[in-house]
């Protein structure tokens, strides 16, 4: 009886992490929360996550996003990183 109560209270934590993190990915879906902006006019794009803006729309619109993706993923490990301490 012991044992299927220390499970529970572990199963339970572990399920309310999982909705945590799953409720992070997703967000609320609002106006404010922007992932990207196209700025034709100037000829810019600008990734809110990271705050990063390339100044080549027409180069990343043809597929060199390489810039972007290695900028994205140093800032998922630098977060990640600041989650394990």
């Amino acid at each position: 009886m012991l044992r299927t109560k220390l499970y529970e209270i572990e199963k339970a934590k572990q399920d309310s992490q999982i909705a945590n993190s799953r409720k992070e990915q997703v967000g609320s879906a609002e106006r404010s929360e922007k992932i990207r902006t196209y700025n034709y006019p100037q000829g810019r794009i600008t990734d809110h996550r990271i705050g990063m803006s390339i100044y080549q729309m027409e180069n990343f619109l043809n597929g060199d996003l390489d810039e972007m993706i290695d900028n994205l993923i140093a800032a998922d490990r630098a977060e990640k990183l600041k989650g394990e301490e």
